[in-house]
């Protein structure tokens, strides 16, 4: 069993230094990783970027995380990611991360992904460019979070699973008002996931959402936003295949709560 610890949009500043590593000290007991859905910072400044390292470096358990929109507000994503980096974090975009916990190979495909909708009611690329270019960053980033989840299951991850900031499903958004939707997630990375496989998405970005909700292909996911938790983070166990899952519909089940 993986045990996986998860929480994101924490949007740590110089005035909340040191709220969060009571619990992460903890993590060693109760987890085998610690996965950051995005919206780590307030503003994506370097300063707050320094806060949420000092949070989590030297941390018992690896951490894997992907950054938030919010984490893009100063323009200096490439600095906030750097500044996590050197204290071990291992910033996805795009791309996946292999682990191994306890002899068991464990995969983590992350994109910060982006909006668009849902079935029925999303966004297309027709029409004025920007919306297009819209459309296009959102499949941009669902094309690369399932190649990298194939990747994983080539490499013979016994444990995959997608970290996201944006939403891939609707059903983790209930409580948030259906105007806003479509700037919370896209199908597009619900699809990347079940054509891929996954044993669990997560994400954040959602805070008025609800945690727990599944994709069409079975595949469960957990909003991890922090003001959906109401703790410091929450943890998934995660049954260690004998094979990897091909296809969404051999997902594990996942989840204790």
């Amino acid at each position: 069993m993986i045990r996986v610890a998860a929480v994101g949009d924490i949007h740590l500043s110089p005035e909340s230094a040191g709220a969060l590593r009571p619990a992460f000290d903890t993590l060693g007991d109760c987890a085998d990783l610690l996965l950051l859905a995005g919206d780590l910072t307030r503003h994506g400044t370097v300063e707050e970027a320094r806060v949420v390292a000092r949070e989590v470096a030297g941390l018992p358990v690896p951490v894997v995380a992907v950054l938030g929109n919010h984490d893009y507000q100063s323009d200096q994503q490439d600095e906030v990611t750097a500044v996590l980096e050197e204290v071990g974090v291992t910033v996805l975009e795009g791309r996946g991360t292999v682990l191994r916990i306890g002899g068991t190979k464990v995969g983590v495909a992350g994109t910060k992904g982006f909006g668009g909708g849902f079935a029925g009611r999303s966004g297309g690329e027709f029409g004025e460019p920007e919306m297009k270019a819209f459309i296009r960053y959102t499949r941009r980033c669902a094309e690369e979070l399932a190649a990298s989840l194939r990747t994983l299951r080539e490499e013979d991850c016994a444990v995959r699973i997608a970290l996201t900031h944006y939403s891939p499903v609707p059903d983790t958004l209930a409580g948030e008002p259906l105007e806003i939707y479509p700037f919370l997630g896209s199908y597009l990375l619900a699809e990347a996931v079940d054509g891929a496989g996954a044993d669990l998405a997560v994400h954040g970005h959602a805070h008025m959402g609800s945690e727990h909700g599944m994709t069409g292909g079975g595949v469960r996911v957990r909003n991890v936003a922090q003001p959906v938790l109401g703790q410091a983070f929450a943890v998934y166990h995660l049954p260690v295949h004998t094979r990897p899952t091909s296809l969404a519909g051999g997902a594990a089940s996942a989840g204790v709560r």
